[in-house]
């Protein structure tokens, strides 16, 4: 399945994609109220057969979209998870993780723009493989760790460099409103198995900034989860996003930052493309 959370005729609800539409899962299952409350309820199967022979009832670009999970009780992202990003950055890579965090509010879904901020014209891109906890656990075993996913999706760890890089603390810079793109869609894993090789690409206005595949990760995704999950409990709907490969605008010469009336894809092969266009912000 291919879950959404969208916004259509001013109701909120959530469904799955089909066929360049959307079957509209919320009205036919009241009992979840969203998305994280269906991983919460572990409501995937019931999802499923409710959508047997059921037609779309919007057009997927006639919804708003919202991040697949919109409220995420915790996002954890991973820093230096490739080696070529590793080098580009002149820093080490680190025997664990690097993870920080992200808030929710300051995400959006496709199609959404993503902003410039007045305070700083530094925008920069990071494509990204998220991934979305479906069952609960504490100090998860890495040979059970996709046991706890529930699907994959895109996502750009949209950057505000100068102030990322003013203090050796990464919040300011990777929380700004709308600067965390979402999206389309979590493609569970009925559909993706959790240990299929994927293929991720980053381009901007057409043109290919970043590409790799999850077996080039420093900390692949179980370990990972088996980390993360040592200090803090996972819960279903927490997000995992597990890094960016090389070709990040901030440490290209000249540097590329991206702006106002760009567009800029990413994609990962057998999830989908996550589209946004980047606007200037009203102060």
């Amino acid at each position: 399945m291919k879950l959404v959370s969208f916004i259509a005729n001013g109701r909120t609800s959530w469904g799955a994609a089909v066929d360049g539409g959307i079957v509209d899962l919320g009205a036919r299952l009241p009992e979840f109220a969203d998305v994280r409350d269906l991983l919460a309820k572990d409501g995937l199967a019931k999802a499923k057969a409710a959508l047997a022979g059921a037609k779309a009832d919007h057009k997927l670009d006639a919804v708003t979209h919202l991040p697949p999970v919109p409220n995420p009780e915790k996002i954890f992202c991973v820093g230096l998870n490739y080696a070529d990003h590793v080098v580009e950055t002149k820093r080490e890579k680190t025997e664990d993780p690097a993870i920080f965090i992200r808030f929710a509010d300051s995400q959006m879904g496709h199609m959404q723009p993503m902003l410039v901020p007045p305070e700083s014209s530094h925008l920069d891109y990071e494509g990204e493989i998220a991934i979305v906890i479906g069952k609960a656990g504490r100090r998860i075993a890495l040979e059970r760790a996709y046991d706890h996913v529930a699907g994959f999706s895109c996502y750009n760890d949209g950057s505000i460099r100068d102030l990322q890089w003013a203090t050796t603390q990464w919040t300011t810079g990777k929380n700004f409103p709308a600067t965390g793109a979402f999206g389309p869609w979590l493609t569970t894993v009925d559909d993706v198995p959790a240990d299929t090789r994927l293929t991720l690409i980053t381009r901007l206005n057409g043109v290919e900034m970043q590409r790799a595949t999850t077996d080039m990760m420093v900390h692949s995704i179980p370990r990972l989860i088996a980390f993360i999950s040592v200090f803090t409990p996972l819960a279903p709907g927490d997000v995992i996003v597990t890094g960016t490969p090389g070709g990040v605008g901030g440490r290209k010469s000249p540097p590329l930052w991206m702006k106002d009336g760009d567009i800029v894809e990413i994609e990962v092969d057998k999830v989908g493309v996550l589209r946004t266009p980047v606007k200037n912000e009203r102060a």
